[in-house]
């Protein structure tokens, strides 16, 4: 790429991180790089992400049902570039599907639905693998190593930005559980004089004996206190 271009990609990159720093729902984020993607990487008709969730990969925010379909039938199939992405760790680029050998059932499949070339990129922060980048293109050779040096610039900034929209997502949902339970725990101490670890111990039990999450043992209860106002 000569200067000017470089220049252009800077800024459309440096662009990008700042708006997915502003996003802090993860499913926002997923949606901002597969339209990045395609808009950034010259060559790319179609775009999704495969997201790692312990053992499990599924097929997010796919930019339309060509994307939908290829990328959750690699995870049906159980072959295709992103989960050798995930099992080898390092990019996969094919030019041309017509001469890859390695997954014959999804190959098939993709070239039916005229995906001729794709990309797919690890995200990763630490070592530990958030999910892929997959790009579609729709003839031959369409990607090129082009597509491959920017591409793994946006996977990147998108791995940094999904990791830290799913750590707020998490913090956020910690402090939900927090506060629910001592909503309940404040209950249980007036309704029936108890102390704050008596309270705490009384929701513990009734979690220990009905065999349901202490979160939702507290939630229950405060359901329950707020419907009993609402029919006053």
């Amino acid at each position: 790429m000569d200067t000017q271009n470089n220049r252009q990609l800077a800024e459309v990159l440096g662009n990008l991180a700042v708006q997915m720093q502003s996003l802090h729902e993860t499913g926002a984020v997923l949606r901002t790089i597969v339209a990045a993607s395609i808009d950034v990487v010259a060559g790319t008709s179609w775009a999704g992400i495969s997201r790692v969730s312990g053992r499990n990969v599924t097929a997010e925010v796919p930019s339309d049902p060509i994307a939908a379909e290829l990328d959750q039938l690699q995870t049906e199939l159980d072959e295709g570039p992103a989960l050798s992405v995930l099992r080898e760790r390092h990019t996969v680029f094919i030019k041309d599907l017509r001469e890859e050998t390695r997954w014959p059932n999804f190959v098939a499949a993709a070239t039916l639905r005229g995906v001729y070339c794709m990309l797919s990129f690890r995200l990763f922060v630490a070592g530990e693998s958030l999910g892929v980048l997959n790009l579609y293109g729709g003839a031959p050779e369409a990607l090129t190593q082009d597509s491959v040096a920017i591409g793994e610039i946006l996977a990147q900034h998108a791995a940094i930005a999904m990791a830290g929209a799913t750590d707020e997502e998490h913090l956020q949902s910690a402090l939900a559980t927090r506060d629910i339970i001592g909503q309940a725990k404040g209950m249980l101490m007036h309704r029936d004089n108890l102390t704050g670890l008596q309270a705490f111990a009384a929701l513990t039990r009734a979690s220990q004996e009905t065999n349901v999450k202490l979160v939702n043992v507290a939630r229950w209860l405060v359901n329950e206190h707020e419907s009993k106002l609402q029919d006053r």
